[in-house]
């Protein structure tokens, strides 16, 4: 899927935590329910673990910012964390609950891709098994921050993708050493500047390149391009190389995207849109 968006000159949005909104709140499913059926979009998540081994999407380790809870939340069982309700990011509680790996691979299959960041709490193996009970195991997108995690998720899951931390071209040969093949590496090449001359050298080795936009404002170049009204800048990122943008703004970027030609339609290269 990946070729053939590359091949077509497109770029996907990959939609960190979700892509919340007012009302909607970050890692639920209600939330990238509402985004799918706008946008084309993969879908970032956090997992991680509760205290009798159930995994489920929550970013922070706390529970005090985005829900009813308070705490540690790898200190609570599931029943006791399935009781709450998440809040958006302005703070108003929402009717909605924190969903489970289970429920989110469910909703997502056939529908969308999804990229799983790992939380301390969260076990590789358990969420590897999961994803491929979910039949999704082609359509995650891991991510990892170091070498040796790297090499740790292929080692349980060579046939998922890998999102991998690449700042020059010689980082991919100690990915290679480490044992992790080219084809199963997706480049994440930071958030601060863009590098189309790193971006081309990935592309001849036919490593497709994520650049991130998101982060805390004011500094994120989402920020930036909020402040001055520069969305076309997402467009020109795609042109520059960029292959996934991840995303704090997935609504704006995927409108500037669509208004240059260059986001995917649902049904090309087998993408799905809606529920």
């Amino acid at each position: 899927m990946l070729d053939c968006f590359e091949a077509a000159g497109q770029t996907l949005i990959s939609a960190h935590r979700g892509g919340p909104t007012p009302g909607l709140p970050e890692n639920a499913i209600p939330t990238m329910d509402a985004l799918l059926a706008a946008h084309p979009a993969i879908m970032e998540v956090d997992v991680a673990q509760s205290a009798d081994g159930v995994h489920f999407l929550l970013h922070d380790d706390r529970l005090d910012r985005t829900t009813t809870g308070t705490g540690e939340a790898e200190a609570q069982d599931w029943a006791s964390l399935s009781q709450l309700k998440l809040k958006d990011n302005w703070g108003w509680v929402t009717p909605y609950a924190i969903p489970t790996l289970a429920e989110a691979l469910a909703w997502a299959k056939g529908r969308t891709v999804m990229q799983i960041d790992f939380k301390r709490s969260a076990d590789f193996g358990k969420v590897v098994a999961e994803i491929r009970r979910a039949g999704m195991a082609n359509s995650v997108i891991l991510i990892a921050y170091s070498v040796e995690q790297a090499a740790a998720l292929h080692r349980a899951a060579p046939e998922m993708l890998l999102s991998v931390s690449i700042d020059e071209v010689g980082d991919v040969a100690a990915l290679k050493a480490a044992g992790i093949p080219e084809h199963r590496m997706v480049a994440f090449t930071g958030t601060r500047l863009p590098r189309p001359e790193l971006y081309r050298e990935l592309d001849k080795a036919d490593i497709e390149v994520i650049f991130g936009t998101l982060g805390r404002p004011p500094r994120s170049i989402d920020a930036v391009i909020d402040r001055y009204g520069m969305d076309e800048r997402y467009a020109e990122l795609g042109r520059e190389g960029v292959d996934i943008l991840a995303t704090d703004r997935p609504r704006e970027a995927a409108t500037a995207l669509a208004e240059a030609g260059r986001l995917p339609k649902a049904g090309q290269c087998g993408v799905s849109r809606g529920s």
